[in-house]
């Protein structure tokens, strides 16, 4: 975290890794506007709150802004595919397309890293922060599994498919299940938001539409639970 008008902007200025921002209702000035100019560019999140959310996150002189910084260390996916390419095996790379709850976020993360995921891949913009609360509900995942951000989702899946893997995404739009894949080869699972799922423009860049066999009432399920499904499918074909 990082506060006060001055620290905020001077974060933006040298490129630190700025998650979300919190700026006080009403408050303006030359430096909040410079402040919210580079968030705009940067296309960090930014949430105009009340003086009282500010103060119950920090007792420091905030000044009416606050930055929360990522402790991530972003990867490229293409250099990940490659490394795992050179070790003799197939890549298990995952997409996340509009995952914009921090604890779903964190307990995908999770799972992926349990499942043997080699990458999580997501979006600059519109997904969840890597911040303590998706830590938490990650359990340390976040740690050992690289993680990628980027600024398009559909130009990575492209360069994933130069790469040689198959892209299939999670969706009840599939005519095959899940099972029925083959995915021992070089893959990318895509997963989407709860609300809206994948986006269509990413939806038609990917080889393979699968989705999970229901029989019970309500068609759906958490995203968590369903990238769980997906991923622990990888790892049983892969040990057998």
């Amino acid at each position: 975290m990082i506060f006060g008008l001055h620290p905020v902007l001077e974060a933006f200025r040298n490129g630190k890794d700025i998650d979300t921002l919190y700026i006080r209702q009403k408050s303006g000035g030359e430096q909040v506007e410079e402040i919210l100019k580079l968030a705009q560019e940067m296309q960090v999140p930014v949430h105009r709150v009340p003086p009282e959310k500010l103060n119950r996150m920090t007792k420091g002189n905030h000044q009416g802004v606050i930055a929360m910084i990522s402790g991530m260390v972003y990867v490229a996916v293409d250099e990940i595919v490659t490394a795992v390419f050179e070790q003799g095996r197939n890549p298990f790379i995952v997409v996340l397309d509009g995952i914009t709850d921090v604890r779903n976020f964190g307990a995908i993360a999770r799972s992926a890293e349990c499942a043997g995921a080699d990458c999580l891949v997501f979006a600059d913009k519109n997904a969840a922060p890597v911040n303590s609360v998706s830590m938490k509900a990650a359990a340390g995942a976040f740690s050992h599994i690289p993680v990628a951000r980027v600024k398009s989702l559909v130009n990575t899946v492209k360069n994933l498919k130069d790469l040689g893997l198959v892209i299939a995404a999670a969706t009840e739009k599939g005519k095959t299940a899940y099972y029925d894949s083959d995915m021992t080869r070089p893959i990318a699972i895509v997963m989407g938001s709860e609300d809206e799922g994948i986006s269509p423009t990413l939806l038609h860049q990917c080889n393979e539409l699968l989705a999970i066999p229901m029989t019970g009432k309500v068609q759906s399920l958490n995203v968590s639970v369903a990238a769980g499904i997906m991923f622990f499918e990888v790892l049983k074909q892969r040990l057998h």
